[in-house]
């Protein structure tokens, strides 16, 4: 892993692209809070977590093999996102999310990272990311390849976590400032609603490379 500067750097680029994990968090964070947004940011990390350990036993290869799969995977995952997005357009989202006492905190943190959990998990790109990725800085001299891939996914992991807890206090601060404008909370429910559908249509056009 000598190459660790330039494997965080690659990392750092990747996940400040915009996406259907930021909105989410940043959605998250600002119609429910920062707690309910750290835990949808947990899930994502587990989902990341399952990705690198698809990627080390081969499933990107399956998805050569058997394009069906790939494209099972891809029409879930833009199905789901799809029906985030429909729904936060729907009129009683604004108010459903953040009404005081509607929900106990445990289930609401269990949903958040549920969503967190497919919204990744279902998106085959991910998996993709982590099979073209990690090999590169695998270095076959360095030591054995499984604790080698195991630690750079923990890195990817990690990293992950970091940037995607970042947006969700961003996104919780958005809420505040939102709460005093209920013609903002319009725009933004607008904003990442159709944000999340454009990215369902443009993961359910995806090709496989």
């Amino acid at each position: 892993m000598e190459d660790i500067g330039l494997y965080l750097l690659a990392l750092a680029m990747i996940f400040l692209m915009p996406g259907a994990d930021m909105i989410l968090l940043l959605q998250t964070g600002a119609r429910q809070g920062r707690g309910a947004a750290l835990a949808t940011a947990l899930g994502l990390a587990i989902a990341r977590g399952c990705h690198v350990a698809l990627a080390a036993m081969g499933l990107a290869t399956l998805f050569k093999v058997a394009p069906w799969t790939f494209d099972v995977v891809r029409i879930a995952g833009a199905a789901y996102l799809l029906w985030m997005g429909v729904h936060m357009l729907m009129p009683g989202s604004l108010t459903s999310l953040n009404t005081p006492g509607s929900t106990p905190q445990a289930t609401s943190w269990r949903a958040s990272i549920q969503r967190g959990l497919l919204t990744n998990l279902l998106n085959p790109k991910a998996l993709l990311f982590c099979s073209v990725l990690l090999p590169q800085f695998v270095n076959p001299h360095a030591g054995p390849v499984t604790t080698q891939f195991a630690l750079l996914g923990v890195v990817l992991v990690a990293v992950g976590l970091v940037f995607d807890s970042g947006y969700a206090m961003a996104g919780a601060w958005v809420g505040r400032w939102l709460e005093r404008s209920p013609a903002a909370q319009r725009v933004q429910q607008w904003l990442f609603g159709g944000l999340l559908i454009g990215f369902a249509v443009r993961l359910a056009f995806m090709q496989q490379t």
